[in-house]
């Protein structure tokens, strides 16, 4: 949909929360002409990561930690339209065994849901973040961001990446790893470097034979890399050179202590980690035969940004994941635009009655446009082969919930209604999912016969959580059709939801 002049003059704000596992990032800014002009911009160090116990836990104190910090950002978001913000998840509440602990009371704090985003996906947004903040050079780039627990290597050209992976290696994670006696020493430093060659292993090969023509960096770690080196005259063009770097190594292990670093350009809540992180880093420059690498401040919180900019709109990076995954499983596209177009037919009719919104319909038209994705997989049971393939995968532009949600609803658009799965939704979200896989169930049976075109003739009533179809003489005719719709009756009855069928009247 066009804008008219006026909305076109008009600044978007938008606001995103980075949720890392080193720091916590707020990026506040309007979007204007192709632009974002920052209003307000925050950072602190949670170190979420450290308060990670043996058993993948966070503390209570990492949690109040958490819970301080955001207290401090939310009046920066008072006035921001939650359509217009996004608080994202990375590696240390993908890995806490007890995330929910943190986030139902982060999100009773900022009033806006909290996702958790994996690995590619941070990987990806990363991208869009430096690359807007990099001049548009032509051919290819590699993106390196190490994070408190994970380190994110992307190739790309332009705005778009070619190649994406998020590694399980970051600046608090090997803090406690191998310095975790506040020892630094040639050892602990050479088997910091060692890991992390281990963990590259995996992508150098591929990464290497696809080559690129300008290394960049992001994110804390190299910030304060390039901010040391360029202090203490290693940098004179502002670029972290292979050979300055090799001096920071010795320099800091003739520290010996962490408590003992501290050098100019670097922020005294940063010391404690920046010898892992330049462990890191020393690892990438081996493993990918690096000279040198520019520092871009560009990073995940500008992308979540440019992100939201491109959400329901053509350009939404999740209508292009669909697309592939109707491209990679085979499905029959004509019928999945069959049971979309019913599916939001039903939809409408019951709208104002079930107070649902644009984005229900709109995850309720993309489950229906793949719900016969895990077909690929084998006919039978071909609904829950379709649910694991879209929970498990990495698909890009969803954050994990909304991939649970997505799968929640191809699970359930057959057979037994998945009650339990219904439990395991965020209390929020279950009576509005419960609805949409109901109007989902009924747009599948309706297209059962496959026919050429969609079916839409019929009417749709929702009395409470009751739900009355009235069909039309040609259709109440179909044995076949009247036979599905009595089984559903008895299966939506089952899981405790009404559902009942009439013809409409004669003179209808």
């Amino acid at each position: 949909m066009s804008r008219t002049p006026a909305e076109t003059r008009t600044p978007r704000r938008l606001a995103a929360i980075d949720l890392g596992s080193n720091s916590f990032h707020l990026l506040v800014a309007n979007y204007h002409e192709e632009q974002l002009q920052v209003v307000a911009k925050q950072g602190e160090k949670v170190q979420l990561a450290a308060g990670l116990d043996e058993n993948d836990c966070l503390s209570e104190d990492a949690i109040q930690r958490a819970l301080d910090c955001l207290a401090r950002f939310a009046p920066f978001i008072a006035d921001v339209s939650p359509r217009h913000l996004r608080v994202v998840g990375t590696n240390a509440l993908r890995n806490a065994a007890n995330s929910d602990a943190l986030i139902h009371r982060a999100e009773a704090l900022l009033g806006h849901e909290i996702e958790i985003i994996a690995g590619r996906e941070e990987a990806r947004l990363i991208y869009l973040g430096a690359a807007h903040a990099l001049a548009d050079v032509h051919g290819k780039r590699l993106i390196v961001d190490i994070g408190g627990g994970s380190t994110e290597f992307i190739i790309g050209e332009r705005f778009e990446p070619l190649a994406l992976e998020s590694l399980h290696m970051g600046c608090v994670a090997y803090t406690r790893r191998f310095f975790g006696d506040g020892e630094i020493t040639e050892k602990s430093f050479h088997q910091a470097e060692l890991a992390a060659l281990s963990e590259l292993a995996n992508i150098r090969r591929p990464y290497l034979e696809m080559g690129w023509s300008d290394p960049v960096g992001s994110s804390g770690t190299i910030k304060a890399v390039a901010a040391v080196l360029a202090a203490c005259g290693d940098s004179p063009d502002g670029l972290i050179h292979r050979e300055g770097l090799a001096k920071l190594r010795k320099q800091l292990i003739k520290t010996k202590r962490l408590d003992k670093v501290a050098m100019e350009g670097l922020k005294a809540d940063r010391a404690r980690v920046f010898p892992a992180g330049v462990a890191i880093l020393c690892a990438i420059f081996e493993a990918f035969d690096l000279a040198y690498m520019r520092y871009s401040d560009g990073a995940l919180r500008e992308g979540v940004l440019y992100d939201l900019v491109g959400r329901n709109t053509p350009e939404d990076s999740r209508l292009q994941t669909l697309v592939a995954l109707q491209r990679r499983y085979s499905i029959d596209t004509r019928q999945a635009d069959n049971v979309a177009a019913s599916a939001c037919h039903a939809f409408e009719q019951v709208r104002d009655a079930w107070q649902l919104d644009d984005e229900q319909k709109q995850f309720l038209t993309w489950a229906a446009q793949i719900h016969e994705l895990g077909q690929a997989v084998s006919h039978s049971q071909f609904h829950r082969h379709g649910a694991y393939l879209l929970e498990h995968s990495d698909l890009p532009g969803f954050s994990r919930p909304e991939q649970k949600s997505l799968a929640f609803l191809v699970r359930a658009h057959r057979r037994k209604f998945p009650s339990k799965e219904l439990e395991a939704l965020p209390e929020s979200l279950r009576e509005r999912y419960a609805r949409l896989a109901r109007l989902l169930r009924l747009a599948v049976i309706l297209n059962h016969s496959r026919p050429e075109h969609a079916v839409v003739d019929f009417h749709v009533i929702a009395t409470g959580d009751a739900l009355r179809l009235v069909l039309p003489e040609a259709l109440a005719e179909h044995a076949l059709l009247i036979n599905d719709l009595q089984q559903e009756m008895a299966l939506q009855q089952a899981a405790g939801f009404t559902f009942e069928l009439e013809p409409e009247p004669a003179d209808a």
